[in-house]
């Protein structure tokens, strides 16, 4: 079997899937931030009850992104823990763990009625990666090495559900060995490679939830208003950003 070909024909099927091309018109710059209009940040706000901030800015924290709007970036955030739903309090996805539908959905069960992910949501997703990094104090595979992250086929669910954007506590935001390799069109990160074009999803990455995730833990509350506009890089593909969390 040409494993080549058959790596071209499943990103084929993938990019004529999940796509969002002319959804919003030829000349939209915001993609899925679309579903983020101003109602649902009003909302967003209402959602602060105790006025505590949570910076979740890790070091090199970023969006991915083919256009800059920072303005658009606040809104409603939910957090999934999936470490916490897959492994329990305080758990660790392990490297090359691949974050399914099944597990996204799990985090949501075990969380209650405040993770309901919901049109126009930002969906941070913990895989505790960052957190072993720091307690064993080795950096040395983060930026580039094996890590948790969202298998490509939750391309339906990031399509599905209309969320604005979402961001993971790793570097690559997908599971890494990536799930699909095709040296003929140079596909190192298949999911993000649909993700971002296709979709216009904001994909996330290095976002320190921890203390997030413990403040959730403890109240029982995993909404939140969140605030994370990019610095307005112009021409690039990513962006740093300084998210906070009001809850």
């Amino acid at each position: 079997m040409d494993t080549a070909a058959t790596a071209e024909e499943e990103l084929a099927r993938a990019r004529s899937t999940f796509r969002n091309q002319g959804r919003w018109g030829a000349d939209d710059a915001l993609g899925t931030l679309n579903f983020l209009d101003n109602g649902k940040r009003a909302h967003a706000a209402s959602l602060v009850r105790r006025g505590r901030p949570l910076s979740l800015a890790g070091v090199g924290a970023r969006w991915h992104l083919d256009r800059h709007r920072p303005e658009a970036f606040s809104g409603r955030g939910v957090l999934l823990d999936v470490a916490r739903a897959v492994a329990g309090p305080g758990g660790e996805l392990a490297d090359g763990f691949p974050i399914r539908e099944e597990h996204l959905r799990m985090a949501v069960e075990a969380q209650g009625a405040t993770s309901t992910v919901r049109r126009g949501d930002i969906v941070l997703v913990r895989t505790g990666q960052l957190a072993r990094c720091r307690r064993l104090g080795d950096w040395t595979g983060y930026a580039s090495g094996p890590a948790p992250g969202l298998s490509i086929s939750t391309l339906g669910w990031l399509h599905g559900t209309d969320i604005a954007a979402a961001a993971t506590d790793t570097a690559g935001f997908e599971v890494r060995p990536h799930e699909i390799a095709s040296a003929a069109t140079a596909a190192t990160a298949p999911l993000r490679e649909i993700a971002l074009p296709g979709l216009g999803l904001p994909l996330g990455a290095k976002f320190d939830l921890e203390e997030l995730a413990e403040d959730c833990a403890a109240d029982g509350v995993y909404e939140f208003l969140l605030v994370a506009a990019p610095l307005p890089v112009s021409g690039g593909d990513h962006a740093p950003v300084n998210p906070i969390a009001i809850k």
